[in-house]
């Protein structure tokens, strides 16, 4: 990897700063804070972050396409 020493001196830090509670953030699991529909939750909100800019892009492209041909 690159700056491996760089990563390992900051880990090291890290560790001395935090001591136990490291450990105790690598332990917890992302599905165990998770409620019911929070799943459903962030797929809609990626959908709607995601879906306009890549229509948005989608909608540049078929312009330029259109001009460079038609015109």
């Amino acid at each position: 990897m690159l700056f491996q020493r760089k990563y390992d001196r900051m880990k090291k830090f890290q560790k001395e700063q935090l001591g136990d509670a490291e450990r105790a953030l690598e332990t917890e699991n992302l599905a165990d804070k998770l409620e019911k529909n929070d799943t459903l939750a962030l797929i809609l909100s990626a959908l709607i972050v995601v879906l306009p800019v890549a229509l948005l892009f989608l909608l540049i492209i078929s312009a330029v396409g259109y001009f460079l041909i038609v015109h």
